[in-house]
C-alpha cells in the first residue's frame, strides 16, 4: 500500500468506521431500492456533509441513476465516491514569493492551533525556508510558553510577549524581526477565540491592522485552523473568521480524532476556502496537505 495513502487511511479510520462505514454497508452488492434514498441522506448528514452538500449529491446521484441506467447499489457506490470527489478542491500552490510572507494563523480555543503553527513551522523548515514564529497570543496562560517549547523543540526563532500584553505589539515586533532577519516565512499566533466574543474579534482585527502597518500587504495568507471534532458549529466559527480577517485558506486538524470527517465538503460547498492541510495524527509529520484523492479514499475504506 502506498505509504502516504496509509496515512491517510490511519489518520481517517474513525470517520471511515462510523457514517461512511454504515453507507459501505447499505451500498454492497444489492439492487437499489428506493428507501435507499432515505438511508443515504441521514448517514451523509450524520457525517457532517451538511445539508445543502447532502441534497446536492443525491440529487446529482439519482439523476446518474436514471440517465445511466444503474441497478445495483455497488454502481451507485461508485458514482458516489465520483460525486464527493467532484465537490473537493486540491489545495492551491503556496505563494511565499514575498520576504518575508506573513502568515497569520486565527482558530477558536482548543482547536489545535498552536501545535499547528509548530508542525507548519517544522515542514517549511525542512524545505529550506527561514522561518521565523510569533508568539502573539498573550491571552491564554500557557501558549507563549507552549510555542517557545516548540520552537527550541525545532531550533526555530520565536519572537514573544508577556501573559495579558499586547498581542498587536507582539505581532508587529515578529513582522519586524522577520524584516531585520530576511525571513522567508513568518507564522503568527493569534489568541484562539469564540467567533461570538465581540471584544475578541475586535482585537483579531487590531492585529491583523498592525501587521498592515508594519509590512504593506501583510499579512500574505491568513490560515484558520478548525477543530474537525466540532462538525458544523465550526462553520458558524468560519464565516465570523473570514469576515473579520478576510480568511485565504482552512487547516483542518483533529481530522484522526473525528468521526465525521465530511465537514471538508461543507467548508469547501459552504464557504468556498481551500482546503490546505490536514491533520493526521499528532506527530509534527502528521500534518499533510490536503489530498482530496486520498481523503475520499481514506472515508470510503478504498
Amino acid at each position: 500500500m502506498n505509504t502516504m495513502f496509509a496515512k491517510w487511511k490511519e489518520g481517517l479510520s474513525r470517520t471511515s468506521k462510523a457514517a461512511f462505514g454504515q453507507i459501505a454497508t447499505i451500498l454492497g452488492a444489492t439492487e437499489i431500492k428506493d428507501d435507499i434514498w432515505d438511508e443515504l441522506e441521514a448517514l451523509l448528514i450524520q457525517a457532517d456533509l451538511g445539508v445543502e452538500t447532502t441534497i446536492a449529491i443525491l440529487d446529482e446521484l439519482e439523476t446518474r441513476v436514471d440517465q445511466e441506467g444503474m441497478t445495483r447499489s455497488s454502481e451507485l457506490r461508485q458514482a458516489l465516491r465520483q460525486e464527493l470527489l467532484q465537490r473537493l478542491d486540491a489545495p492551491p500552490p503556496l505563494d511565499f514569493s514575498a520576504q518575508p510572507t506573513i502568515v497569520l494563523i486565527v482558530g477558536v480555543n482548543g482547536s489545535g492551533k498552536t501545535t499547528t503553527i509548530a508542525k507548519l513551522g517544522k515542514r517549511f523548515a525542512q524545505q529550506g525556508k527561514n522561518v521565523l514564529l510569533g508568539a502573539a497570543d498573550t491571552f491564554r496562560a500557557a501558549a507563549v510558553d507552549q510555542l517557545e517549547t516548540w520552537a527550541n523543540r525545532l531550533d526555530l526563532p520565536v519572537i514573544s510577549g508577556q501573559q495579558g500584553g499586547d498581542s498587536a505589539a507582539v505581532a508587529y515586533d515578529a513582522v519586524q524581526a522577520g524584516l531585520a532577519r530576511k525571513s522567508d516565512l513568518v507564522l503568527i499566533d493569534t489568541a484562539g477565540r469564540l467567533h461570538t466574543r465581540f471584544n475578541l474579534m475586535e482585537e483579531l482585527k487590531k492585529v491583523y491592522r498592525v501587521i498592515s502597518k508594519a509590512l504593506p500587504g501583510a499579512p500574505h495568507q491568513v490560515w484558520l485552523v478548525m477543530d474537525a471534532t466540532t462538525g458544523q458549529n465550526a462553520l458558524h466559527q468560519a464565516r465570523a473568521f473570514k469576515d473579520a480577517v478576510q480568511v485565504t485558506g482552512v487547516i483542518l486538524a483533529k481530522l484522526d480524532s473525528s468521526a465525521r470527517g465530511g465537514m471538508a465538503f461543507a467548508i469547501q460547498h459552504e464557504l468556498g476556502l481551500p482546503i490546505l492541510f490536514a491533520g493526521l495524527g499528532e506527530k509534527p509529520d502528521d500534518l499533510q496537505p490536503f489530498d482530496p484523492e486520498n481523503f475520499v479514499e481514506g472515508i470510503l475504506g478504498g
